[in-house]
């Protein structure tokens, strides 16, 4: 184990951002949503999730998404994105640190995602370990302002809170 930090809490955030086209899949919080758009990406273009594995890596001081998968990597190409999520898991719980709630909220116009908030809930609480209401997702349009606001593309942030053992 090396928390060797005296307070044993730490905070990270994460955000990520990927363009939108016609014609791809729509995968968000380990689900696929019907939309007649997705993300560009090299992996499924999860974004809520590699926020997430961001937050919880910045947290735990181990860098950051692209440092563990690059997308240089052929490893990871079209990766499911829960499988990044469930090894980014394994890492920081190497290091000794456990989840104590994640916080993230996604910036997008369409399509609406309350409907299938509890699904992504449940879905990144059991690759997590953790329980559901442990993950807090929220979702918010830009208002028509920017590439969000355009349908261009998708962002989100996310906020991580980990405990050391």
């Amino acid at each position: 184990m090396q928390c060797n930090n005296t307070m044993n809490i730490r905070v990270g955030q994460g955000y990520d951002v990927h363009q939108l086209a016609e014609g791809l899949p729509f995968i968000l919080g380990g689900i696929t949503i019907p939309h007649s758009h997705g993300m560009v990406a090299h992996s499924d273009g999860d974004v809520l999730l590699h926020a997430i594995c961001d937050a919880l890596l910045g947290a735990a001081g181990m860098r950051d998404i692209g440092y563990h998968f690059p997308d240089t990597s052929q490893d990871f190409k079209n990766i499911d994105s829960r499988i990044l999520l469930r090894k980014t898991l394994e890492l920081i719980t190497a290091q000794g640190w456990r989840i104590a709630n994640i916080d993230a909220t996604v910036c997008l116009q369409k399509p609406k995602l309350l409907p299938h908030i509890p699904q992504m809930q449940q879905t990144i609480a059991e690759d997590l370990q953790v329980t559901i209401n442990q993950i807090s997702i929220k979702a918010t349009t830009t208002e028509r302002l920017g590439f969000v606001g355009r349908e261009e593309g998708i962002a989100t942030h996310a906020v991580a809170l980990l405990l050391g053992e």
